[in-house]
């Protein structure tokens, strides 16, 4: 310091230093300040992109109008649930019967099976996962109402498929009272 105060001129080019670089942080201070507006309003925007995608539920029953069965067949058959009471995020077809998860998450679905007893003919459907059985609804009695009920939670990748077939040699029934539903809905995303 003794050397600094002797020659005079180093503390004027010190401070002549500090302040050429003062404007120089005040131009970076204002450049950052923009970058994070910017990516304040990008975040924003994916925010609002990725809404629609993860609020998913869907809620369904077998017929749109009428009454009447369906089945039986010989063979398992996808079963499509015309009426639709909730589609949040359509990731559920009225013209398939499939749900397509439209991102990696975990979801819940329910299946009721609603039927009239029959000697020959029970009532019951399977959940399927990618061509999969999962979980089966099934009810077998000689004759008066019957109604099983199943439901699962399933890890899904983006463009899984989950449906419901009627279980073979099965009927099921439905009317205005919509007996027999397929619903579904994402808890989280992963």
């Amino acid at each position: 310091m003794l050397q600094t105060e002797s020659k005079g001129e180093e503390p004027a080019k010190s401070l002549n230093n500090q302040q050429s670089c003062t404007p120089d942080i005040h131009a970076v201070l204002r450049e950052m300040s923009a970058t994070l507006a910017g990516l304040k309003y990008e975040i924003r925007d994916l925010q609002r992109e990725n809404e629609g995608k993860t609020k998913v539920a869907f809620s369904t029953s077998l017929l749109a109008s009428g009454s009447g069965y369906t089945g039986p067949f010989d063979n398992q058959t996808t079963l499509v649930f015309r009426h639709v009471f909730t589609n949040i995020g359509n990731a559920y077809n009225p013209n398939s019967g499939f749900f397509s998860a439209p991102v990696r998450g975990v979801y819940h679905f329910e299946i009721h099976i609603y039927g009239y007893g029959h000697e020959t003919h029970p009532s019951g459907a399977h959940l399927v996962k990618n061509g999969q059985n999962v979980v089966l609804a099934y009810e077998n009695q000689p004759s008066r109402a019957m109604k099983s009920s199943n439901s699962v939670t399933l890890l899904l990748e983006v463009g899984d498929v989950v449906f419901v077939r009627l279980h073979h040699n099965s009927k099921i029934f439905d009317n205005e009272n919509h007996h027999s539903t397929f619903s579904g809905h994402l808890v989280f995303t992963m």
